[in-house]
């Protein structure tokens, strides 16, 4: 028996793949996507943080159909750069938008948009983020070199603290959280990711 002589039993078949599909599709990278470093680009990030962030509501309600077009709308909401934060370690928005663009991966040239634009400095980091990540060597020195000359301060949302007495968890200030140069930030704190 199987499907093939049974138009039902192809519908119901049919029926279950979509199903399936349907309940991954916003976490699937595209299908039009090459490797990045031998790998699957969303594979960049850790498999746990991968799993926090698509079951995270930013992620669900935010994150899901975004095309690279649309991505620059988010993007221009950015008000922190950093990984996770929080006690339950939390991803930020901008590593929920890092692992968007991994799996969407847009078109250098938009992404050379990200890093040229002066007038949101969360755009051109995270721009420069996702250069850092699946940009060859000599890419990342030639468009990443002149943000030495960006001076203007970011903000990086952090995990908390322990503090020395009582071993008691006290948040920084994540609102406010580290304040660094864009060249600095982008540079230095992810040149180990």
């Amino acid at each position: 028996g199987g499907a093939g002589g049974n138009p039902r039993g192809a519908q119901a078949s049919a029926g279950r793949a979509c199903a399936m599909w349907g309940k991954n599709s916003a976490n699937v990278t595209d299908t039009t996507a090459i490797s990045v470093h031998g790998t699957n680009p969303q594979n960049l990030v850790e498999k746990i943080l991968r799993s926090k962030i698509y079951n995270h509501a930013y992620w669900k309600e935010h994150c899901f159909g975004l095309t690279a077009e649309s991505l620059v709308d988010k993007a221009m909401e950015l008000d922190t750069v950093g990984g996770t934060f929080g006690g339950i370690r939390e991803p930020s928005h901008f590593i929920q938008l890092t692992l968007k663009m991994l799996q969407i991966q847009p078109e250098k040239e938009i992404v050379l948009e990200f890093i040229k634009n002066e007038d949101y400095k969360y755009v051109r980091a995270l721009g420069a983020f996702y250069l850092r990540l699946t940009g060859r060597p000599a890419e990342v020195f030639q468009y990443l070199e002149p943000l030495y000359n960006d001076y203007r301060k970011l903000r990086r949302r952090r995990a908390p603290s322990l503090e020395a007495e009582g071993g008691e968890m006290v948040p920084t200030d994540t609102r406010e959280g580290t304040r660094s140069p864009v060249h600095s930030a982008v540079l230095r704190w992810f040149s180990s990711s």
